[in-house]
């Protein structure tokens, strides 16, 4: 690691992770490899914390910003906005052509995305268990891949979104597969959901929720599944042992990615899942296959910037977005963090 000014030191010592991301961004900080320089870093967060772990000043302010973009109402609508909201032309350039922003499930290292992508959709469905003509509630339907799947097992579809350049691709993507009537993309918070379903699925949305929110979400959950349905959920979690510590401070994903996001560990979900009524059926743990996601999503990113550049963007985000998909990886890497696919079985 080489630090290019005094000023980037200040920035470790005061901000911590979200230092060295503002040091990385502003070209103060270069590294060969900067996934294993976080990797190492998660992997010995706990000595870490000891010595940079953020003047008091900083840590306050990181707070009082990530309290005021709690995920209330319109805070979720404006904390959605800000992430999905930079434009569909952005997001195309380095997904894979099903437009899915959540890990894909690998067999091997050396498998494509695609493929990846596809054997999760799989798997979602075998967890979901249908026998077809059930009517599923998706929750966070991104651009429309997963509720495409399910109108093709013969399933009756409702997807909402909070983002309008989602819903907009989305109801696209659905017409021009000859699904329309199978399909109802709506723009809607998970709090205004009416009616009941047989399923209910909702694939890394509950991070977006915030943690005040989830009893209230289980609730809604359960209120909306028909009596023995089934719920899955695709969920990025972390360490339980690291969850109080990370509830008390704001890291750089909730500073400058994820606005009012929070990640719960599986201890958390699991119990907020039984207080609302649900039995545990199925749960698969596969961080490794995120690790791999990030890389490729980032080899994608690095290789099409010559096309994403022009849509707005400037070098400074080029480094923060470079950031954020390093920043992730290493986390999968070191298993600070995971992703779980939960199905639960209602009353």
């Amino acid at each position: 690691m080489i630090l290019n000014s005094w000023r980037s030191m200040r920035r470790l010592l005061l901000d911590g992770d979200i230092g060295l991301a503002e040091a990385y961004r502003d070209g103060d900080l270069h590294t060969p490899d900067l996934t294993a320089l976080i990797e190492l870093g998660a992997r010995n967060d706990a000595t870490l914390r000891k010595l940079v772990s953020g003047a008091w000043p900083a840590r306050l302010l990181n707070r009082l910003r990530h309290v005021l973009n709690a995920n209330s109402r319109w805070g979720s609508r404006r904390n959605i906005t800000a992430h999905y909201d930079l434009g569909n032309a952005f997001y195309g350039q380095w997904l894979d052509a099903s437009m899915m922003y959540s890990s894909a499930l690998y067999e091997a290292p050396s498998e494509t995305l695609e493929a990846a992508q596809q054997r999760r959709l799989d798997r979602i469905v075998a967890m979901l268990d249908l026998s077809g003509g059930e009517h599923v509630l998706e929750i966070g339907c991104g651009w429309g891949a997963l509720a495409e799947r399910l109108a093709r097992e013969g399933c009756r579809v409702t997807a909402i979104t909070l983002s309008p350049a989602q819903r907009e691709a989305a109801q696209q993507r659905i017409a021009d597969a000859g699904l329309s009537e199978r399909v109802d993309v709506q723009l809607r918070d998970y709090r205004d959901i009416a009616g009941q379903f047989d399923r209910i699925v909702s694939i890394e949305m509950i991070e977006a929720v915030g943690r005040a929110y989830w009893p209230s979400y289980f609730d809604i959950l359960s209120r909306s599944l028909r009596p023995g349905g089934r719920i899955v959920l695709q969920a990025i979690t972390i360490d339980d042992a690291m969850f109080e510590d990370y509830q008390q401070g704001t890291d750089f994903i909730q500073r400058y990615i994820f606005p009012g996001g929070c990640l719960p560990s599986v201890p958390v979900l699991r119990s907020q899942a039984e207080a609302a009524g649900f039995c545990l059926t199925e749960q698969l743990a596969f961080g490794d296959s995120y690790a791999l996601t990030l890389r490729e999503w980032r080899r994608r990113f690095q290789e099409r910037w010559h096309a994403i550049a022009p849509l707005g963007f400037d070098e400074a985000f080029r480094r923060l977005w470079e950031f954020y998909l390093c920043y992730c990886e290493a986390g999968f890497r070191a298993a600070t963090i995971d992703v779980n696919l939960i199905a639960w079985r209602g009353r």
